[in-house]
């Protein structure tokens, strides 16, 4: 029987429902064989944290730009930041490259974006409790109740597996923890102890942290040996409704197309396969990406991410900015721009797979559709200019 019993204040409904909720979820984790002491333990004075609901439901209006993004994701400070940790920890990268066959600049570029090098952890403000903030999300929050439950299981489940204590398992309101932000399901999976004290520590050890990140790399598909990405030049008769991050081809086919390297090298692997994008339309730099990429997008789902991870590493290693300009001048669409944008080109008959403000592949290919229909350079991308012109 769980001897739990909370130290929180009945004082609000809310807070008794919680404590109703922890008191009701102890048989779910009976079934999953965690004990009343670690149950015990681990909900030791967790309190519902209403922050943690009010951020995850938070959808700005204001979507920060790519360029902008890239000014603070590879800043000076975090490339600095890099250089100095590949000093510090070359034994170790080097060992961990050996044995996962993952680049060090990935890695560390990795650790850089996801704590800032462990420096994240001396912000009270963002690092919180992982219990409390999956607890809080499997009780508050509907469209993610199925997920908290999920990571508090298996939080639960590392703290009886006796790699951390309770107290020291911190991370991100959504339960994402360590050094390189792993999920609990995903530690439980790919948790890796390398420096070989019988723990896998994310939290406190660097190593363990760092080959964690390698393992669920290698394990994905990371091709040794090989980069995330090229920056390319493109002329202007290019045929730019190539450029859907779907159309893969050799890197010699895409050269033969006009897809040249923005420095003017050329590329050391020909027959490898690569993508194109356009992260901020014709105007800005375009990129050519290969299978490393979409590897980088494990950890993070999103292009702009895996861009600023690849980005970050080559500039750890000594590369410099990229060649093309960012259309800095061009204004974002807001999200509820974005969401009359959709409804404009479903009027028009081009399906945006939905009025949500969100422009996934299908909004990005009625946008090309129609800019090729309407004498329009067919990026794909939604500018201001672009929804001024469909009014």
């Amino acid at each position: 029987m769980v001897l739990f019993g909370s130290s929180l204040s009945a004082a609000s409904q809310s807070s008794a429902g919680f404590e109703k909720w922890i008191r009701d979820f102890w048989p779910t984790a009976r079934s999953s064989g965690i004990s009343a002491s670690t149950y015990n333990a681990a909900f030791a004075g967790v309190e519902l944290d209403m922050s943690i609901v009010k951020r995850a439901n938070n959808q700005p209006e204001f979507v920060k730009p790519i360029w902008s993004y890239l000014d603070s994701a590879v800043s000076e400070a975090r490339i600095k930041n890099g250089r100095k940790m590949k000093r510090e920890h070359a034994r170790l990268l080097a060992r961990l490259e050996q044995r996962f066959g993952v680049d060090r600049h990935i890695l560390l570029a990795i650790w850089g974006m996801e704590s800032a090098y462990g420096a994240i952890f001396k912000n009270t403000a963002l690092i919180k409790p992982t219990i409390q903030s999956l607890a809080t999300l499997a009780y508050a929050d509907k469209q993610r109740s199925k997920f908290g439950r999920q990571q508090l299981l298996a939080a639960l489940k590392i703290l009886q597996n006796g790699d951390v204590k309770p107290s020291d398992m911190m991370g991100s309101w959504a339960g994402a923890m360590g050094h390189t932000q792993f999920i609990p399901t995903t530690y439980l999976t790919k948790a890796v102890d390398f420096d070989g004290d019988g723990r896998r520590d994310i939290w406190r050890s660097v190593p363990d942290a760092l080959a964690s990140s390698a393992n669920l790399l290698e394990s994905a598909g990371w091709e040794t040996g090989k980069t995330w990405g090229y920056e390319v030049k493109l002329p202007k008769t290019f045929r730019f409704e190539l450029a859907d991050g779907k159309q893969a081809m050799t890197l010699a086919q895409w050269e033969a197309l006009g897809a040249k390297r923005a420095k003017g090298q050329a590329y050391p692997r020909p027959d490898d396969k690569a993508r194109l994008i356009l992260p901020a339309g014709y105007s800005g730099p375009a990129f050519l990406i290969l299978k490393n990429f979409a590897m980088i997008k494990r950890y993070n789902n999103a292009d702009s991410y895996a861009l600023a991870v690849g980005h970050l590493a080559d500039r750890i290693r000594g590369g410099g900015p990229f060649a093309g300009s960012w259309p800095r001048s061009d204004r974002v669409l807001t999200r509820s721009e974005r969401k009359e944008l959709q409804t404009i080109l479903n009027r028009l008959g081009y399906d945006t797979g939905g009025i949500d403000g969100r422009l996934g592949s299908k909004s990005r290919a009625a946008i090309r559709h129609w800019q090729k229909r309407n004498g329009h350079v067919p990026d794909g991308f939604a500018s201001g200019k672009l929804l001024k012109a469909l009014k």
